[in-house]
């Protein structure tokens, strides 16, 4: 088999069928093969921290993105909505390619990264955002991102409070209410269908 042959194969097979009948291109993905259904869906499948946290379901990137529009909204009460779908969007593109944990991402070459930066820019235009986000937004967004990590870290995978200080920032002073819901994993159902409420609630 020729080194050419090879490369036009494995371009090929690179795509996924999505449960709404959609088939997405990873390499060159289109903004119309997008549902938020399929993301909804996907997300909720999808284990933070490579599933090593405690309880009786997987902590979802579903509910991590809603953690995470919830510390922004904490942290800026003013966001406006097209700041609040970008947040519950950050990390969309895990839908398709998995959450790959940060120590590993650290390892690997800039491929991984580039298709996770063009699937991300397909699903922004796809519900109206712009492909790369204005930098006060996507600081704002990391911020909120940190403060979702050092809570999951340091109640549900095991972290002391000094390291997930040290890796993390700070605790983002949730409320104990919105904490003990955040912080107890949600089935697989419940944050796909909190996920699907939470964005027709952004998405206008």
């Amino acid at each position: 088999m020729t080194a050419k042959k090879t490369a036009r194969d494995a371009q090929s097979r690179a795509w996924q069928r999505m449960l709404s009948g959609r088939r997405l291109d990873l390499l060159d993905p289109s903004p119309l093969d997008i549902e938020i259904a399929d993301i909804a869906h996907g997300l909720a499948r999808v284990a933070r921290w490579n599933g090593q946290t405690i309880g009786a379901h997987i902590f979802s990137v579903a509910q991590h993105t809603l953690l995470v529009e919830t510390v922004l909204r904490h942290e800026m009460p003013r966001a406006d909505q097209r700041m609040r779908l970008a947040a519950l969007l950050h990390d969309a593109p895990e839908y398709v390619i998995g959450d790959m944990i940060s120590p590993f991402k650290a390892v690997l070459d800039g491929h991984y990264k580039a298709v996770e930066k063009r699937l991300l820019g397909a699903i922004h235009i796809r519900f109206g955002l712009p492909p790369v986000l204005p930098d006060e937004i996507t600081q704002a967004i990391k911020a909120a991102d940190r403060g979702a990590a050092y809570l999951e870290a340091t109640e549900l995978a095991g972290f002391s409070e000094s390291e997930a200080r040290r890796l993390f920032g700070k605790d983002p002073g949730l409320s104990d209410s919105v904490r003990r819901d955040y912080m107890t994993p949600w089935t697989a159902a419940r944050a796909e269908k909190q996920f699907l409420e939470r964005f027709g609630a952004v998405f206008a």
